[in-house]
Order: structure tokens, then sequence, then C-alpha cells
């Protein structure tokens, strides 16, 4: 039984500072250039049965430098849909709603965590039958991923909000015993020699 892995896209200008990003499509910063690449080293050798995209420019450069092969952009993939909370910070949007919380509330002209749910739940459908053949990539974005990862263990798209998620990480789901688990964690590539890497905050 193979590992399905979920790969985080590196940093944007708006991912940096905190910023809700989902339709708009941003490129990748140089810092987020080389934080791909650096996952290039952590994924080789690895063979996928097929690696899966979000349509978003920043994802399908990240599985570029990661040395990723992309079979096919999944919309499913995408990040969750902020509508009128695109482009806003978290801290930003409580100055009007104090008591906003993504994950219980949604978003204003996007999507509700429900949403956000089924159509994460679609992309485990197409591919949890994959693994029996071996293991499978996804690359996209921290809400959505986070998401992804509470369904897969059963809880509610909510309990994504407990699954801290940070730029150019990998996590890998896994079977324990026939149980859905979750193996690995917002695990980063290790730096290169004699780089230095702070931890950025998420929203």
């Amino acid at each position: 039984m193979g590992e399905l892995l979920l790969i985080r896209h590196g940093e944007t200008t708006w991912s940096a500072s905190l910023r809700h990003t989902s339709y708009t499509d941003l490129e990748l910063t140089p810092d987020g250039e080389r934080q791909a690449r650096t996952l290039a080293a952590f994924l080789a050798g690895r063979r996928f049965v097929t690696v899966l995209a979000s349509p978003r420019s920043r994802a399908l450069r990240t599985a570029q430098l990661a040395g990723l092969t992309v079979d096919g952009v999944d919309e499913d993939l995408s990040e969750w849909n902020y509508g009128e909370y695109e482009g806003r910070t978290t801290v930003d949007i409580h100055e009007d709603q104090p008591h906003w919380n993504i994950w219980t509330d949604g978003c204003p002209g996007g999507e509700s965590p429900a949403q956000v749910g089924e159509r994460l739940d679609r992309v485990l459908a197409r591919v949890t039958p994959l693994l029996d053949r071996g293991s499978v990539a996804l690359v996209g974005h921290a809400h959505s991923l986070r998401v992804l990862g509470a369904r897969w263990i059963g809880l509610p798209p909510s309990a994504g909000g407990r699954l801290r998620l940070e730029t150019a990480t990998v996590s890998a789901l896994g079977h324990e015993h026939g149980r859905q688990v979750i193996l690995r964690w917002n695990q980063p590539a290790p730096p290169a020699p004699g780089t230095a890497t702070d931890s950025v905050p998420q929203h």
C-alpha cells in the first residue's frame, strides 16, 4: 500500500504576508523557488503512480522545481475560495468581524467548510484506489490540503484548523492496521548546508 503525499507550494508574496490567496494566480517568490528546489532532493528516488496538482501556477511551478512530472491538473485541489476575503489577512478581517473563524464560518461570497470538504472528498475518492499500486502525490495549498488531511482520518473539515501547514512542506497519509492515519505532517525539506531558515506563522 502506497502513501498519499501532500505537498504545499512554495512561498508567494501573499503567503509571506499572510494574505488569503485562492483564485489570485501568483508566482513563487525567489525564496519560494528555492524552497521548491530543496524539495527535489527530498523527493528524489520516490516513484508515484500519479502526480496531481492544483491548476494555480504556484502549485505547478513548485511541482516542476521539485522534479515532479504532473500527470493531471485537478480543479478540486484548488485553494479554499475566500470570496470577499481574498487578499486580506486574518488580522485585517478581525477588525470588521472579530469572531470570524474560517474553519467554522467559511467566507462570504466564497466557500463554506462543507463545500471545501465535499470537493476534497472527491479527490480522495479518485486517488485512494490508486494507493494499491503505489504512492500518489498531490501538490496544492494550505487550507485545502489541511481539509484533505482531516477528511482522510474521518474528521470534519473544521478539524483542518488543527493541522498547521507551512509553505514547501511534505505530509504523508497512509495506513496502520487497516486504518487511515497521518504518517507525517508539515515536514520541511532539510535545508541546504549553510542555509538559515526562519519559521513564519501561517494564517
